[in-house]
C-alpha cells in the first residue's frame, strides 16, 4: 500500500476556495505525484473511501477524480481487484502532455 497522499505534515492539497473543481485539484496531485515518481507503475491506490479520508473529500469527488485519471490513462481499475497505477511510456507521454499535474 501507497504512504499518505496529502503532503508529510498530514495537509491536504485540496482548496476548496481555489477556483478549480475539487476533483480536478485530487486528480491534479495523484498525476503529479505519478510524474515525480513517488508513485510507481504497478502501485495500488488505497481504497476510494481511504483516499477520500486523506485529501478531506467525499467519496464520489474521488471517484470522480481517478475517472479523470483513468480517462487521462494514468491509472487502470480493475473490478475487486482496485486501482493500479499504469506503467509503460504511454503513461509517462500522457503525464508529459498534461502537465504532470
Amino acid at each position: 500500500m501507497l504512504t499518505a497522499m496529502a503532503d508529510p505534515q498530514g495537509a491536504s492539497p485540496v482548496d476548496p476556495a481555489r477556483a478549480a473543481y475539487v476533483y480536478m485539484q485530487v486528480a491534479d496531485h495523484i498525476a503529479a505525484r505519478i510524474a515525480a515518481g513517488d508513485l510507481r507503475p504497478g502501485a495500488r491506490l488505497p481504497g476510494e473511501r481511504d483516499l477520500g479520508a486523506e485529501y478531506g473529500v467525499a467519496i464520489g469527488t474521488t471517484r470522480r477524480a481517478i475517472r479523470e485519471l483513468r480517462d487521462r490513462g494514468l491509472l487502470l481499475t480493475l473490478p475487486a481487484k482496485g486501482t493500479f497505477v499504469r506503467g509503460g511510456a504511454a503513461a509517462r507521454r500522457v503525464t508529459a502532455r498534461t502537465g504532470g499535474g
